[in-house]
């Protein structure tokens, strides 16, 4: 590994606030971007990036890491040039990805109250209610959010507190990876000398770059086409409500081309890049498209096939991997919710056609997403493939932060010892600032 250890020049005292950096980690693309303590401007809500960067992917494939070696070096190559362009140093980052099969658990609680109205303990005593029931065998938890509140079963509270009644309900939302993908990324981070500061699921932090307000308060579905997966992330009431994973993505695409017509991967998604549609037109039967043949043989032509031909074969794929995340969705019960619009956001989301796809696949308004509240981004940095590293940054700023701290989230299996103000006694004590920053 070539990147050296920047804790290494790190001075002993140094108080100074350091650096946030988001770590994006998918099949196609590693992408990293800095900010410093100064780049979180409060007065308009956004984020300044000091320095961004991406490079190809490698030892990553499907959703999975295949190759750790091959990938912390992919990791290493991002870091060491977003550092140049920041001028800071990185010692540990939060990374957004979409490998380990991401799922959500939809937890329930509910707890009594007394004479007195709702506070911060009898938040902490709901959330540890609901964490007492959770059974994810062979899964790390890497977010826990509260999706709603209520007060004697009438639901749609944003903050109880205060409020006065027999009981007090919350519906809590955990999302995890399997622990095999968690350990594996931890190793990467090592390899790379980082330490991991969090794991962020890629289609919840795209979405909070991603969406407007009244999507997440009206409902919306977010569904980030990346290049080895397809997720998605349900959103109501300005609450993520269902997280839902395909290990379908854009390189399948890739894949079924180069099948189809013979020709090189390189071949393939040059081909996609350049006269790629998921959308079929007129006239294309009498114009042709070129390839290499697979193979190095140098007395075999070029691959010639109709346009057409082309275009089928990625409708196909896109047109099978958006009806089947609309299937999940349906199937989860989770939404999306009566005049709920579609987000994309993900590389393979720009391949021409694919948002024409999507209105007819799920029968509702489809938009195109990209970065928002991160001003003065590069051009080659602000599309919809660099959602995900920017909605870290933005999470990180301006939350919704975690009901259960990174710290723990990363060091072991969460109980329910884990919820705020709940101390290892089981006594309730005062709640944390989490209570304050979300409420």
């Amino acid at each position: 590994m070539s990147r050296t250890d920047p804790r290494q020049n790190t001075r002993v005292g140094d108080t100074r606030a350091p650096v946030v950096a988001a770590l994006d980690l998918g099949s196609s693309k590693v992408s990293c971007f800095i900010m410093k303590p100064e780049g979180v401007r409060h007065a308009d809500r956004t984020v300044r990036v000091a320095g961004a960067s991406h490079v190809q992917s490698r030892g990553i494939r499907g959703g999975a890491i295949v190759d750790l070696d091959d990938a912390a070096q992919a990791i290493g190559h991002a870091v060491e040039r977003a550092e140049r362009a920041a001028g800071a140093p990185v010692s540990g980052v939060i990374v957004s990805t979409a490998i380990g099969q991401m799922v959500s658990h939809r937890l329930s609680a509910e707890v009594s109250l007394g004479a007195r109205p709702v506070g911060d303990a009898d938040l902490a005593r709901a959330i540890a209610s609901a964490l007492a029931q959770l059974r994810v065998s062979e899964r790390r938890p890497i977010h826990v959010l509260p999706v709603s509140w209520s007060v004697d079963r009438v639901g749609g509270i944003r903050d109880p507190r205060a409020m006065s009644g027999s009981s007090l309900g919350l519906e809590l939302l955990v999302v995890s990876m399997s622990e095999s993908a968690f350990t594996s990324l931890s190793h990467c981070l090592e390899l790379a000398h980082l330490d991991l500061q969090g794991v962020a699921a890629a289609p919840v932090v795209s979405a909070l770059s991603a969406l407007e307000e009244d999507e997440t308060d009206l409902g919306c579905v977010c569904i980030d086409l990346g290049a080895g997966t397809t997720t998605a992330s349900v959103w109501h009431e300005r609450a993520l409500v269902h997280v839902e994973s395909l290990g379908i993505g854009g390189e399948h695409v890739t894949r079924d081309i180069a099948r189809g017509l013979s020709t090189s991967q390189a071949g393939a998604e040059r081909l996609k890049t350049l006269h790629g549609s998921a959308m079929a037109s007129g006239n294309e039967d009498r114009e042709m498209v070129e390839a290499p043949h697979r193979g190095e043989d140098p007395d075999v032509g070029q691959v010639v096939v109709p346009r057409s031909m082309l275009k089928t074969i990625i409708a196909s794929r896109v047109e099978e991997t958006l009806e089947l995340m609309r299937d999940r969705l349906r199937a989860s019960g989770a939404g999306p919710v009566p005049g709920a619009g579609i987000v994309l956001v993900g590389g393979a989301s720009q391949l021409n056609g694919v948002r024409e796809m999507a209105v007819r696949v799920f029968d509702r308004p489809v938009r195109l997403g990209r970065p928002q509240r991160v001003p003065h981004l590069a051009d080659a940095a602000s599309g919809p493939a660099f959602c995900a590293a920017s909605g870290v940054l933005l999470k990180t700023a301006y939350g919704p932060r975690e009901a259960v701290s990174a710290r723990k989230l990363l060091s072991r299996q969460i109980t329910a010892a884990d919820a705020p103000g709940v101390s290892r006694g089981g006594l309730l004590a005062r709640a944390t600032g989490w209570l304050r920053e979300n409420l």
